[in-house]
Formats: structure tokens, sequence, C-alpha cells
């Protein structure tokens, strides 16, 4: 099945490139089907690159998904032409009286920011209160994590001694969980951040269940015990050189980073990096799409917020 996207975005052009199959809105307009709605509010600085990196890993689910962009505010990004954003992105106040099956919110390089100092806390506190009721499972991508959890949990980040970058082997801690359906026992994920939710106080939570961790890089995957809100403080999503580029652009600005751990050949970063974790974060797009979205979202969207399945984990 195809994903929709709206008209005229660059990245169907990347996409189909690729043979990944998608339609553009006013084609799905003429098929009569009940697409799953997807809203991604983007944070990353690079919208295009990023909205690209997630397209992919929605596109290789049998469900027809219908994805619309988000931002945050109407202020000019720095990295993203304002055309590209007026064109494709819908605020806040246009959507919200929408109801939409998934969201996924994104990561944002302010890890080392306090909440209170990020200019659109209030619109993202906001927009996390108003997803309770109108959208059937949040997907949390790195930044976003820590943010909801502050917010929605009361679990404050911590600052960590030295930023976590590069790629770590991962272990299942719950088996039955949905969205670790088909992993290996361990397995790799991308890493980029300056802080990290402590475990410890993710331990006292009645409602939150640990999925997945890493020995290197902390807690790793963790939801809610009824699918409404899933946590991965990763980054599944990166493209082979994201780590790369990071690491290049923190040279370039004088920083005197850390040579990203067990990403580049031989851990030398004048070789390529050798690709470790694709296969497991398409994986886990798709699960969270089928078990947390599709088969827990009501048929009538109208419904979400007001009926919830049982979230069965056989």
């Amino acid at each position: 099945m195809p994903l929709k996207i709206p008209d005229g975005l660059p990245a169907s052009k990347v996409l189909q490139e690729e043979n990944i199959f998608c339609i553009d809105s006013s084609a799905a307009q003429q098929q009569d089907i009940r697409a799953i709605r997807v809203l991604l509010l983007n944070l990353m600085p690079k919208k295009i690159e990023t909205e690209i990196h997630i397209l992919r890993m929605l596109s290789n689910s049998p469900l027809q998904v219908d994805v619309e962009l988000l931002r945050i505010s109407d202020r000019p990004s720095k990295h993203t032409p304002i055309e590209h954003m007026d064109n494709f992105y819908k605020d806040f106040s246009e959507i919200k009286k929408n109801k939409y099956d998934g969201l996924i919110i994104t990561g944002a390089p302010l890890g080392q920011v306090d909440f209170d100092d990020v200019s659109f806390w209030p619109d993202l506190k906001e927009i996390m209160d108003w997803s309770v009721n109108n959208v059937t499972s949040v997907l949390f991508l790195c930044w976003a994590v820590q943010a909801a959890m502050y917010h929605l949990y009361g679990v404050n980040k911590t600052i960590l001694p030295k930023k976590i970058s590069g790629v770590y082997p991962h272990r299942i801690v719950n088996p039955l969980s949905p969205i670790v359906r088909g992993f290996d026992d361990v397995f790799n994920a991308p890493h980029s951040r300056y802080a990290e939710v402590p475990t410890a106080e993710l331990e006292k939570l009645d409602d939150i269940e640990m999925i997945a961790d890493s020995e290197f890089a902390g807690s790793y995957v963790w939801g809610h015990k009824d699918g409404r809100h899933l946590f991965v403080t990763g980054h599944s999503e990166y493209e082979p050189n994201c780590l790369k580029d990071e690491y290049e652009r923190d040279l370039e600005a004088g920083v005197n980073p850390e040579v990203p751990e067990n990403y580049f050949l031989n851990d030398d970063p004048s070789q390529d990096p050798v690709v470790t974790w694709k296969s497991h974060g398409n994986l886990l797009f798709i699960n969270w799409l089928n078990y947390y979205v599709y088969q827990q979202t009501p048929f009538d969207p109208e419904d979400i917020g007001k009926l919830r399945r049982s979230f069965g984990l056989i």
C-alpha cells in the first residue's frame, strides 16, 4: 500500500527514485480506503532531511498512511526555505480540531537547554496535552522523549558528562512487547544526545514499562502499558551519514567532538560508516504502525480519545 504525502513534497521524488510507493493527496482522494492518519511534528533544524528519514521508515508498511506535517510555530527556519514551510506544514490552529491515529514528535538539538528556556515550550506542552484525547498513539524520539517525560510524567532529564554519539548494542528487556516483535535479542541503534532520562526514575512509574536498554547508552525503548505513548531515545531513523555530518559540523564549530563510537570502519573517521542498525530501525516503525496505531485506533476517527482497546502482548 502507498504512503500518502502532500502534493509536490520534495521527499516524493527521492522516495520514488528508491522505488518506494508514494501517492499524492489528490490521487489518494479517489481511493475508498480508511487511511491511517499520522501527524509528524518536525522539530529538527533540517526539516526536509528529517522528513525523508521518517517517511522512509513509514513507507515499509502495507497500510496506506496519510502523513501531515506540523510545525511548532511560524518562526522562520534557518535551515529550511520559508516557502517549503508555508507550502507543506500546518500550524497547530489548523489541525487541533482533527483526530489522528498516530503522532510522531522528533528530537531537537536542545539537550543542554532547560525546558522552560526553550522558545516553543508552551506550544509543545499544548500539543502534548492535546494529543491525549486526539491521538491514538504518540511516538516520541530522542529529545522529545525527555520533553514528554518531564511534562507528562514529571521526570526531568539529567545532563550527561559528555555527549553520547555512536552506534551501540541493545538488549530486549521485555520480549513480549509488540514494538520489538521480530527483533534479535541484541540489536544496534544510533544515539546522539547530551542528556538522558534516568532509568531509576522511570522504574518508579507504574504505567511505564521498560522494553529495551543498552549497557552503554542507557534506556532505549519504553512505553505506556496501554500503548498510548512510546519512547525511543535513539535515532533508528538515521541514514548512514547522519552521525558523520554531525561530527564534521562540530569539528567546524570548534567543539572538538569525540569520534562517534562503533560507527566508522575501524573507528577511523577517514573511513566510511558501517550501517548496522537499519533493519531493526525499519521494524521498529512498522511495529509501531501495526500494533500501536492500526490495531489500536477505532474505525471511526471521532472515537479516538474516547475508546481504547485492551493492549494485548500476545
